[in-house]
C-alpha cells in the first residue's frame, strides 16, 4: 500500500488494487481516552504501593466503573507502574505447619507490631484477625499492653462474635502469662504457640502486618496514640470491607464472610 501511494496511485484505486475496501482508508482507530483513568489508577498505586494491577483492578471494579482487566494492565504497565519483586527467602521448617482455618471463629490468630509518633513515643499495637475469613477483628494502639489488656480486647471481641475455637500466637510475654492462659481455658479457648523464632508459623498475622504497614502505617504521621487509634480503625473499616483480597477470590473479608455463612447456611456442615 505505501509502494502505491509512494508512486501517486490515488488511494481508491490503492485499495483495489490490494484488496481492501475504500472505507479502510478513511477509517482511523479512535485514540483510548485514558486521561483520567491514569490519575485514578496512579491515586491507588501510590494508596497501595505494593499491590498490583489485579489488584487495582478490582478497587475499581468495586468503585463502579466497567473495565478490562486487560486494559488496566497495559496503562499501569506504560505507567512503568510494575513493582519490583522481593527477593524470596526460602524457609525451612522441620515441621509441617499448624492447623489451617477451616470456618470462621475457627483460628484466631493476634500478635504486636510496633510504630512511633511524630515525637518518637513507641506505639504498641495489637492486631486480632480471622484466619478463615482474613477479618480484621479489633486492633488496638497503645504506649504499653499487659496480658490483662489482651484479655479485655478478647472478652470484646468474644462477646460480639463468639468464642473462637483455637488462638495461634507467639511467645511473647502476654500471650504466655498464666492469668490469661486460665482466662482462656475458661473460655474453653485452646492455644497454639509458634515455634520461638519462627515467625512464619504465624503467617496470617505477618501478611497482615505487611498489608497494616505498607497501607497505614508507613503512609500516616500520627502526632499522638489516640490520633493512631482513630486513623488506624478507620483503616481495618476500610481493610474489612472495601480492601478486596486475592487469597478470597478478589472479595472483601466481609464479602467472603457473608457469603461462607449464606451457602452454610443452605448446606449445613460439621465445625467439629
Amino acid at each position: 500500500m505505501r509502494e502505491l501511494m509512494a508512486q501517486q496511485v490515488k488511494p481508491e484505486r490503492a485499495c483495489f488494487l490490494v484488496g481492501l475496501p475504500k472505507s479502510s482508508w478513511h477509517d482511523r482507530p479512535k485514540p483510548r481516552q485514558d486521561g483520567e483513568l491514569l490519575d485514578r489508577i496512579r491515586q491507588l498505586a501510590e494508596q497501595h504501593p505494593r499491590r498490583g494491577s489485579r489488584f487495582i483492578h478490582a478497587l475499581l471494579v468495586k468503585e463502579g466503573k466497567t473495565i478490562n482487566r486487560k486494559r488496566v494492565r497495559r496503562i499501569w504497565r506504560a505507567a512503568g507502574l510494575a513493582i519490583k519483586k522481593k527477593p524470596s527467602r526460602k524457609i525451612r521448617t522441620g515441621n509441617p505447619l499448624p492447623m489451617t482455618a477451616a470456618y470462621p471463629n475457627h483460628v484466631w490468630t493476634y500478635d504486636f507490631i510496633f510504630d512511633q509518633t511524630l515525637g518518637g513515643t513507641t506505639l504498641k499495637i495489637l492486631t486480632l484477625t480471622d484466619e478463615f475469613t482474613r477479618q480484621s477483628l479489633a486492633i488496638r494502639v497503645a504506649e504499653a499492653f499487659t496480658s490483662m489488656d489482651v484479655k479485655t480486647v478478647l472478652d470484646e471481641v468474644i462477646k460480639e462474635r463468639g468464642t473462637p475455637t483455637f488462638l495461634r500466637s507467639d511467645n511473647g510475654s502476654e500471650c504466655i502469662a498464666r492469668d490469661l492462659g486460665i482466662w482462656l481455658a475458661v473460655q474453653d479457648v485452646s492455644t497454639r504457640f509458634i515455634e520461638p523464632g519462627k515467625p512464619w508459623q504465624n503467617g496470617f498475622a505477618e501478611s497482615f502486618h505487611s498489608r497494616l504497614r505498607e497501607e497505614c502505617l508507613t503512609q500516616e504521621v500520627f502526632s499522638s496514640a489516640q490520633h493512631a487509634r482513630v486513623l488506624i480503625e478507620g483503616w481495618r473499616a476500610f481493610y474489612n470491607a472495601h480492601r478486596p483480597h486475592s487469597s478470597l477470590g478478589y472479595q472483601t473479608p466481609d464479602e467472603f464472610a457473608a457469603t461462607w455463612l449464606a451457602q452454610s447456611a443452605s448446606h449445613p456442615v460439621s465445625c467439629s
